[in-house]
C-alpha cells in the first residue's frame, strides 16, 4: 500500500506545532484513501454514465476533464472540507487584498494579480493604491513597444535574466510565436555558460540589438555577469558612446542600473511584493510584450483576470485552480504519487513544463510550514514533462507499465493555426488514446503486454492557444500552486533554497583563481579546484 505520509516523533500539539494532518478531516481523507486505492478508474465510469459531466469544469475557452482521476463524489467533498478547515477562502482574500501573513517569512505581500486587475481596482499597500503606479508602467511599456515596432531600429532583443526574469518570457515568446512581429527577433539569454551569450550574439547586428537586462536586485551573478559581457561586445562592435541607448533594465534597484550605464529613462521598476516567478505580468514581460504588441500582451493579462475573477468567486466544488490543487493534494498525500508529468500536446508550448518546474518546485519544494516548524508530510511533487507526441516516443513506456504512477497533466488545443492535412486530427486522437490507455490498461496473457491501467490524468484543452487562452493556463496553475501552499501550510512565496548555493559559489571563486583556500571546503570540493586550476 502506498504511503500515507511521513510519521514523525509525536508532539504536544500546541498553536505553534498544529499540523495540517492533525485536522479530523486529513484523518477522513486517510480513511477514504484506503477504499479509493482499490478503486479501478474503469469501474468509476462503469458506476456511473454521467461522469464525465460531474467531474470536468469549462471556463470559456478552457476545459478541464478531471474525470479520469482516481476520485468520487465523495473524494470531492472531503477533500473541499478539507479546504475550509484550512481556511482557504480567508487565505484567498488575504492574497488578494495584500496581506504580507501570505508572505511570513519575507513579510511581503503576493499581489502578481494585481498587475493584471485593470485601471478600475483599487488595491491598497501602506497606505498607497498601487493600481495607478502599475498602470504608469504599463503605459510606459506601451507607448515603448509600439515606437520598437514602428521605426525600425532595433531587429533583435536580447533579454538578459534567468530564474523568472527567463523562464516566464522565453516561455510565452515560444508559445505565442504565431502572433509576434516577424520584423523583430527575440532571443533569451540565462545561463552563465558563456556559449549561451556568444551565440546569440553571433546571431545579432549589433547596430540593430536592444539588450534588456531583468534582474529585481540588479546584483544576480549569472545575469550581471552575462550582461557585462554584452556591454563590453557592444562597446567594441559600435564604440562606448553609442552603446547606452541599446540598454534597458527591468530592476528594483535603480541606482545599480544607472550604475551600469542604462538610462533612468530606460529603467522599469519592479516591486517587492511581486516574486520572479510570478512576474511575466508586470516589466519582467517587457521583451514579450515588444514582440506581442501592448494590445496582445494585455490579452495575455485579461485572460489571467478571467481566472482571478473564477477562483475568487466560484465555489470550491466549481473552482478551477482550487479542484486541480486538491487533486494533486489528493494524488500526493493519500495516493502516494510522488511526480506530476505535465505534457503540452502542443509543439510551440514545449518550454512550458521547464517554466512549471520553477512555478511548482521553487514554491512547494518546502520542508517547514509558516510557522518554522518541520512537516510529516510530502508537499511539491516533482514536475517534468516534454511535448506529447515526442514524449510518448521518451518515457510513456514508463507511465505505462513502470512501477511507479505518475500522474499526468494532458494539455491541447483544440484548434490549430499552423494545422496542415490531418496532423490536428491525428495529434488529439494521440492525446486521447494515451490518456485512455493509462486509465484503461490491457489484458494479456503475455505478461509482457500486460498494462495495469489505473493511472490518472487530468486533460486540458483550448479552443485554440492565443494570449488570452495562455493567460488562463498559466493564471490557472499559479493559483493552484497557491492553493497547495495553503493546503500544506507552507509559504508559496520564498524561496531561501536557493540562495546557500549562491553564496558558496561567492566564497569559491576566489578560490579558483587563486591558490588559496576557502573556510570549511570539503576534502571533494579542495581536490575539485586543485584540478582545475592545473587544467586551466
Amino acid at each position: 500500500m502506498s504511503r500515507m505520509f511521513k510519521k514523525t516523533k509525536a508532539a504536544k500539539k500546541t498553536a505553534a506545532n498544529f499540523m495540517r494532518c492533525d485536522l479530523p478531516e486529513w484523518a477522513e481523507l486517510e480513511q477514504h484513501a484506503s477504499a479509493m486505492l482499490d478503486t479501478h478508474i474503469h469501474d468509476l465510469f462503469a458506476r456511473d454514465a454521467q461522469r464525465f459531466e460531474k467531474f470536468s469544469l469549462r471556463l470559456g475557452s478552457l476545459l478541464m476533464d478531471y474525470s479520469k482521476q482516481r476520485v468520487s463524489e465523495e473524494t470531492i467533498r472531503k477533500l473541499c472540507n478539507y479546504a475550509k478547515a484550512c481556511d482557504l477562502p480567508d487565505w484567498r482574500e488575504k492574497m488578494f487584498k495584500g496581506d504580507t501573513a501570505v508572505n511570513p517569512t519575507e513579510n511581503r505581500a503576493a499581489l502578481h494579480t494585481a498587475l493584471r486587475a485593470g485601471a478600475d481596482a483599487k488595491i491598497v499597500i501602506d497606505r498607497e493604491n498601487i493600481i495607478p503606479k502599475i498602470q504608469c508602467v504599463l503605459d510606459k511599456m506601451h507607448r515603448f513597444s509600439d515606437e520598437i515596432r514602428s521605426n525600425g531600429r532595433f531587429t533583435h532583443i536580447v533579454n538578459i535574466g534567468i530564474g523568472g526574469s527567463d523562464l516566464g518570457p522565453a516561455m510565452a515568446y515560444k508559445a505565442l510565436k504565431p502572433y509576434t512581429d516577424q520584423n523583430i527577433k527575440v532571443h533569451f539569454v540565462s545561463n552563465l555558460d558563456s556559449s549561451h551569450l556568444t551565440s546569440v550574439l553571433k546571431q545579432v547586428d549589433a547596430k540593430k540589438t536592444l539588450f534588456i537586462i531583468v534582474s529585481k536586485s540588479f546584483t544576480t551573478m549569472d545575469t550581471m555577469v552575462n550582461a557585462q559581457s554584452a556591454k563590453e561586445w557592444l562597446c567594441k562592435e559600435i564604440g562606448a558612446n553609442s552603446a547606452e541607448d541599446h540598454f534597458v533594465a527591468v530592476s528594483q534597484n535603480v541606482e545599480l542600473a544607472k550604475k551600469f550605464g542604462v538610462k533612468e529613462d530606460n529603467i522599469y521598476p519592479l516591486w517587492d511584493w511581486v516574486g520572479g516567478r510570478f512576474s511575466l505580468w508586470s516589466s519582467v514581460g517587457l521583451s514579450l510584450c515588444l514582440a506581442l504588441g501592448f494590445e496582445q500582451f494585455r490579452a495575455m493579462l485579461d485572460g489571467a483576470k478571467a481566472i482571478d475573477d473564477h477562483f475568487n468567486s466560484a465555489v470550491m466544488e466549481e473552482n478551477l485552480p482550487v479542484i486541480m490543487a486538491l487533486i494533486g493534494m489528493w494524488n500526493r498525500n493519500f495516493l502516494g504519487y510522488d511526480n506530476l508529468a505535465i505534457i503540452p500536446y502542443i509543439q510551440n508550448m514545449s518550454r512550458f513544463p521547464t517554466y512549471m518546474q520553477q512555478l511548482d518546485m521553487e514554491s512547494n519544494g518546502k520542508s517547514t510550514d509558516k510557522n518554522g516548524q518541520p512537516i510529516p508530510y510530502d508537499t511539491s511533487p516533482v514536475i517534468f514533462g516534454a511535448p506529447g507526441t515526442n514524449a510518448q516516443h521518451s518515457f510513456f513506456q514508463h507511465f505505462h507499465q513502470g512501477t511507479t504512477i505518475v500522474p499526468c497533466d494532458f494539455i491541447a488545443c483544440i484548434k490549430n493555426t499552423d494545422s496542415i492535412g490531418d496532423h490536428q486530427t491525428r495529434l488529439l486522437a494521440s492525446i486521447f488514446a494515451q490518456s485512455e490507455a493509462l486509465m484503461e490498461g490491457k489484458e494479456s496473457d503475455d505478461p509482457n503486454k500486460r498494462f495495469e491501467g489505473n493511472r490518472p490524468s487530468t486533460t486540458i484543452l483550448l479552443d485554440e492557444l492565443t494570449p488570452y487562452s495562455l493567460g488562463m493556463l498559466i493564471a490557472l496553475y499559479e493559483h493552484k500552486i497557491f492553493v497547495q501552499g495553503i493546503l500544506w501550510n507552507i509559504n508559496s512565496f520564498d524561496q531561501c533554497g536557493v540562495e546557500l548555493g549562491k553564496v558558496l559559489a561567492n566564497q569559491i571563486i576566489p578560490a579558483l583563481l587563486e591558490e588559496k583556500e576557502t573556510k570549511a571546503m570539503t576534502g571533494s570540493t579542495k581536490n575539485l579546484i586543485e584540478i582545475v586550476r592545473k587544467i586551466s
